[in-house]
């Protein structure tokens, strides 16, 4: 990697959400690697002040920047608070673009999400697929505010000329996650229910769906990596997504939660409960040609994950 100004100096990297699973991630990547340095600036600011925000990234001298700011939630809070979620995500990617413009960092990565691709569409989705459709109803006001942020990268680079690059990770999982029942992901969400379930000595796990929607699930660590390979290595104004490119049924995915956690009853399917998208997966072509390779397995890092669960949470 190599500084915009100095190709000796390392860049410094400023993370905008540093206390989300994301952000947390990327620092400890950055954490065991000499070509990158982590521009540190505390406190981070509340991400819905202008003011605040355009103070901190003066104030960190950052080169490079990665933006994982923005409340999220599961299916759960996206029904429940989708003004908010809305409002919040507008706001701080709005206050950290311009922050970082203003501010000469070189190069930024906006991390967006899988939901901003139309619901019903081709597979593996990639971006030349964005806005062609109507989004998941469950999740449309946040996918439209992070919609939006993916514009605003290529409004910068044309106004300003600056290295913004939109990026849509894959469904991101592993330690620091929301294990919360009203805001947690499916990995976490059913992670932490399957734990109480077999401490209870639950004779069934009600999986919430049919079972047969596909998810594209990668571990934080790995899209950490690709963070930092994206910033290196691509500089289009098109997104790219940053996914292996492969996918499982959240049956497979709750089969193998059963065998990490150990719950020995029998799995039922709640087709009550919303699937939300029938398939989410991303055509990972473009960061493969990065030379992006994720290291972890889907089984390997549920078990890294349920660890930290026990671990943080004391589960018993």
């Amino acid at each position: 990697m190599a500084g915009p100004t100095d190709p000796g100096t390392p860049p410094r990297l400023l993370v905008a959400g540093q206390g989300t699973m994301i952000g947390r991630a990327v620092q400890r990547v950055c954490a065991l690697r000499a070509d990158v340095v982590l521009a540190t600036c505390e406190p981070e600011p509340d991400f819905e002040d202008r003011t605040a925000v355009d103070r901190w990234f003066r104030a960190s001298n950052a080169t490079w920047a990665i933006v994982a700011a923005g409340a999220s939630g599961g299916i759960s809070r996206n029904q429940r608070e989708p003004a908010d979620l809305m409002r919040n995500n507008l706001l701080a990617q709005t206050h950290c673009l311009e922050a970082a413009s203003r501010s000469g960092v070189d190069r930024l990565l906006y991390l967006a999400s899988s939901c901003v691709y139309p619901r019903e569409t081709a597979q593996p989705m990639g971006p030349t697929q964005l806005m062609t459709g109507p989004l998941e109803p469950t999740s449309e006001a946040f996918a439209t505010a992070r919609l939006a942020g993916l514009a605003m990268c290529r409004a910068y680079r044309t106004q300003h000329g600056v290295r913004f690059v939109g990026a849509i990770p894959a469904d991101i999982y592993g330690p620091g996650d929301d294990f919360s029942p009203e805001d947690s992901h499916v990995v976490s969400g059913m992670l932490r229910r399957m734990h109480e379930a077999k401490v209870a000595a639950e004779p069934m796990f009600r999986v919430w769906g049919s079972g047969n929607q596909r998810r594209d699930f990668l571990y934080v660590d790995d899209l950490a990596e690709a963070c930092l390979l994206t910033l290196d290595r691509y500089d289009g104004e098109a997104p790219i997504n940053l996914s292996a490119g492969q996918d499982v049924t959240i049956a497979e995915l709750a089969t193998t939660i059963r065998a990490v956690v150990g719950f020995e009853g029998r799995l039922e399917f709640d087709t009550s409960r919303p699937d939300g998208a029938p398939r989410k997966t991303l055509d990972g072509g473009a960061a493969a040609r990065l030379g992006f390779v994720p290291r972890t397995t889907l089984r390997d890092g549920l078990e890294r994950t349920y660890r930290h669960f026990l671990e943080t949470r004391d589960g018993r």
